[in-house]
């Protein structure tokens, strides 16, 4: 089974952020990247496929230079080889005809992706992708098994779940569940120095349009000074959450 794993390139949740440009771009000065946390999931999983059923895995970015780091690392996690798509990833239908190339000349059974990744939270690719190849979909995935051409699923629906059985070849959207939290796989130093050696391809874009274009970004207004109540004065409590707040 061949299965390719789409990850990107984000900015680590504890990094301050800031735009350029007229607040049209992001500023990616100091900023720490690490692997989408949902596509993280997702490798974790597809790495147990290769350890329990003989999985070759493959993972993928669309990328410039910068992202190589991130790739390496997804390397040390235990991913047999990577490939990186040379172009920065502007929107989101430009990234799924990006990998959509590479799955059509790839031949292979089972891509995972995340649901959504943690900078623009899109939600967009994973869709796109199996509508432009013409696969198999299961979104917001949190369980996944394969028996031979065949995959049974389960995927989060409001109240529940849903499981779905699927022939391949698959598109999955995942997300935490896919794996445990304590699974998540941390690169020792033996993975570290093999991830040096295993093959990372860089390939040129396809020609694809871009579907949608960042105007401008706004960061969440600043909170406003908290205001101080005595304990005793409930009639202003109750007026300030009434009329100001407005929660009651």
């Amino acid at each position: 089974m061949k299965i390719l794993v789409c990850i990107s390139h984000v900015p680590d949740t504890t990094s301050k952020i800031n735009f350029v440009n007229g607040d049209s771009e992001f500023d990616t000065n100091g900023v720490q990247f690490v692997i989408n946390p949902n596509d993280e999931f997702g490798l974790t999983r597809a790495i147990w496929f290769q350890e329990q059923q003989a999985a070759n895995v493959t993972v993928i970015n669309v990328g410039g230079p910068d992202t190589e780091p991130t790739l390496r690392k997804a390397l040390a996690m235990g991913a047999n080889e990577a490939i990186r798509i040379n172009a920065n990833p502007t929107d989101g239908f430009f990234v799924a005809k990006q990998l959509a190339e590479v799955v059509k000349t790839g031949d292979y059974d089972l891509v995972i992706c995340g649901k959504e990744s943690l900078d623009y939270n899109g939600g967009m690719v994973p869709g796109m992708l199996a509508g432009l190849l013409g696969f198999n979909f299961v979104n917001s995935c949190t369980e996944l098994s394969i028996d031979g051409n065949s995959a049974k699923a389960a995927r989060e629906i409001d109240g529940g779940k849903e499981i779905i059985s699927a022939s391949l070849p698959l598109i999955v959207g995942g997300q935490k569940g896919l794996v445990e939290e304590k699974d998540l796989r941390i690169p020792n130093m033996r993975g570290i120095m093999t991830a040096r050696t295993k093959v990372l391809t860089v390939l040129e874009p396809v020609a694809a349009d871009n579907a949608t274009k960042a105007i401008k970004f706004e960061k969440p207004a600043p909170k406003s000074a908290v205001k101080l109540i005595a304990a005793d004065n409930l009639d202003e409590l109750i007026n300030l959450l009434h009329n100001e707040a407005k929660v009651i």
